[in-house]
């Protein structure tokens, strides 16, 4: 018998790899199987998505995995190898066992509107979005990542500007076709159907003094991390494992922006030792860094 490889995810299903009901359910757009008589209920594809939606903080290498893709290559081979990776790595439901997220290089004074099409287009359910820091490039950020809207949409703005093309998206993610994709190829909370997940990375002094302006714009979720941010107060890197003390101060007034309002959530990137207290200060989406 011939192997076959991981790098053909032009397959949807390999033989004995996901359970005969997970396989029908995805099949079949995503609906769980229910008995007859009783509605079917939609499967949520995006894990982190669904931690949130439960109640729980959604923690990278638990729910959902972080593909850096600015300071690594940008390369949408190596992006394509690691998805069929976990394309092969699936829970008893059919999903992947970790939802992919990528970060693009590119900074949000930049063009990145053709990264971002690139790396959903290969699959991505999340982007993360570097230097963020106005409410505007946070909007074109969201318009990024959207289709144009059908008409009688009931959420039409941002009006989206991606391209179609995402015949490897939808056999990666499992629906049943390119028209369920683009059914559920949305931002989340915008779409609450949506399966999408953009995050505007926090990280300069003008992004902690334009935060209001920034949750304003439909994205799903903020992150501030503590690198960037204390190259950028004039810091140099951290001196250790703990962060400088103005980095932290920037921590605090991003979250208490963030719980001011109630839709974007309020994410964090820090050293994998804080991550209760992290959690405990209420951060909803959080990067552990470091091990």
């Amino acid at each position: 018998m011939s192997r076959t490889h991981a790098s053909d995810i032009e397959r949807p299903f390999r033989s004995g790899l996901i359970p005969v009901l997970a396989a029908v359910s995805l099949a079949l757009g995503g609906y769980l199987l229910a008995p007859a008589g009783q509605a079917q209920e939609r499967m949520r594809l995006n894990k982190a998505i669904e931690a949130i939606e439960n109640g729980e903080p959604a923690i990278a290498n638990r729910h959902w995995r972080f593909i850096d893709m600015e300071h690594a290559p940008f390369s949408g081979e190596r992006l394509q190898r690691i998805l069929a990776g976990m394309y092969d790595d699936r829970d008893d439901s059919g999903r992947m066992r970790l939802t992919p997220f990528v970060r693009v290089p590119q900074d949000g004074d930049e063009d990145f509107k053709w990264a971002v099409k690139q790396v959903l287009d290969l699959g991505a359910f999340g982007v993360f979005l570097p230097h963020v820091d106005t409410g505007e490039e946070a909007v074109r950020f969201v318009r990024a990542m959207r289709y144009p809207p059908m008409r009688g949409a009931a959420e039409p703005e941002p009006r989206g500007e991606r391209g179609w093309g995402p015949g490897r998206a939808a056999r990666l993610w499992g629906v049943a076709d390119t028209a369920e994709y683009h059914a559920r190829a949305d931002v989340w909370p915008l779409n609450p159907d949506g399966e999408l997940f953009a995050v505007a990375m926090i990280e300069s002094q003008e992004a902690v003094d334009n935060i209001r302006d920034i949750l304003a714009a439909p994205v799903s979720a903020i992150i501030v991390v503590p690198g960037d941010m204390s190259i950028d107060l004039g810091l140099g890197p951290a001196p250790g494992p703990e962060n400088h003390p103005e980095v932290d101060e920037a921590f605090a007034t991003v979250l208490a922006a963030c719980q001011a309002q109630d839709r974007v959530i309020c994410g964090c990137g820090d050293a994998a030792s804080r991550l209760q207290q992290r959690i405990d200060e209420g951060w909803q989406f959080i990067l552990p860094l470091g091990g």
